[in-house]
């Protein structure tokens, strides 16, 4: 398929995702973007991608490798989800209502139950990797997931990986990281969607707030607002043992989640229509208004040291502090023969050593996961441009790592 990649709509841990129009159809789509080189978590990701078919994960259209600026980039294709993350839809409104909370809860439950259902572990649940439809929520990003074959619970400590943000504390530790995790990190996202706030607002670091959460024996504090039944809730998904922790399917029978069972035409009408067409009405103005994927900076927000640093454990990766404003471009063209040293695997096609990029990959490359695909080791980068010392690769999950 050959197609343009338009804007940025923001960066990810590991990849750049902008908006990308098809050529042939003029149907937009999202596309995720790394280096080939750099593209181990990206390629992962597609792979586990593909094997999903759900209304409540962001629908995969395809994979491809093409040459832009000298450089050679491995893309996935996804569904083009209009109103962005949910950190962005709280940034604008400050804090959602209880009724919306339930709303979008209720659908990250259910991706959460197709991912436990079939053997996945998102492993970094959080409001910046939720994004926004006209018909709900959808989970996104896949950078840090795994399958968890022989016991549901746990994981080889060097897997463990995440935003220190959102971690249970038995992931803090780096004893464990199974499915119980992905509810810890539901209840911290539905306190970032009560109060606009992360879920540990008052620690400044990546380092600090690990600590606390593997060994203080607290837990995030459950907004007063909120109703006895909310509350209920989230304290059946932030409690401090993991096998006491409700299960997703259990989650999904309490009266929280039926109190609000609403039409989802009065989510639809509080939200603009989705493009078709690159050139529908509308499509500019919300990607001028929104520059960052997964960024919760608020625009009041003073640029402080202390603001800063607190970013960086929002972040599952190293963050990124530029933002591409470039115009519309031509991703793919004629064909260039490329000397690549790395095994390609997208859909059910295979190449590997020297290969003809314009002929490697075509749009709508299907297939499920076959053989053993282990996750790879998951490092926390954590830096500050404005700094000349930095700490690099912080590998989870020993908290000896960060000190």
């Amino acid at each position: 398929m050959d197609w343009s990649r338009g804007k940025t709509l923001g960066h990810g841990s590991s990849a750049t995702v902008s908006l990308a129009t098809s050529f042939q159809s003029g149907d937009v789509f999202s596309v995720k973007s790394a280096e080939l080189s750099q593209s181990d978590l990206l390629q992962k990701e597609q792979k586990i991608l593909s094997s999903l078919c759900s209304p409540y994960i962001v629908s995969y259209k395809g994979c491809d490798i093409t040459k832009e600026n000298n450089k050679l980039m491995y893309n996935i294709f996804m569904e083009y989800v209009p109103h962005g993350t949910l950190t962005e839809a709280i940034c604008s409104h400050g804090k959602l209502n209880e009724s919306m909370i339930a709303y979008y809860t209720g659908d990250i439950v259910k991706g959460l139950g197709y991912l436990h259902s079939n053997g996945l572990a998102h492993c970094d649940i959080k409001g910046s990797n939720i994004l926004v439809g006209d018909e709900g929520a959808k989970i996104a990003d896949f950078g840090c997931s795994k399958r968890l074959v022989d016991d549901p619970m746990k994981t080889k400590a060097e897997q463990i990986g995440g935003t220190p943000m959102f971690m249970a504390p038995e992931v803090a530790r780096g004893v464990e990281q199974g499915y119980p995790c992905d509810i810890w990190a539901l209840g911290c996202t539905i306190i970032e969607m009560a109060t606009g706030l992360s879920p540990w607002p008052n620690v400044t670091d990546p380092v600090s707030v690990l600590y606390r959460i593997a060994y203080s024996g607290e837990l995030p504090e459950i907004p007063i607002f909120l109703s006895d039944r909310a509350k209920d809730f989230l304290g059946n998904c932030l409690t401090w043992n993991p096998k006491e922790r409700w299960t997703a399917s259990q989650l999904l029978k309490h009266p929280f989640l039926e109190e609000f069972n609403f039409s989802r035409k009065q989510v639809q009408e509080s939200n603009s229509s989705s493009p078709t067409s690159i050139l529908d009405q509308g499509i500019w103005n919300s990607l001028e208004e929104s520059q960052s994927f997964g960024n919760l900076n608020h625009t009041n927000f003073k640029n402080s040291a202390a603001v800063r640093i607190r970013q960086l454990a929002m972040h599952s990766c190293e963050p990124s502090w530029t933002c591409d404003e470039e115009d519309w471009i031509t991703a793919r063209g004629n064909k260039v023969e490329v000397e690549v040293e790395a095994d390609m695997n997208c859909g059910p096609f295979t190449a590997s050593a020297s290969y003809v990029v314009g002929d490697l990959v075509r749009n709508n490359v299907s297939g499920s996961i076959g053989g053993d695909h282990k996750s790879r080791e998951i490092s926390v980068v954590i830096s500050n441009p404005n700094s000349e010392s930095h700490i690099d690769k912080m590998l989870l999950p020993s908290i000896s790592n960060f000190l």
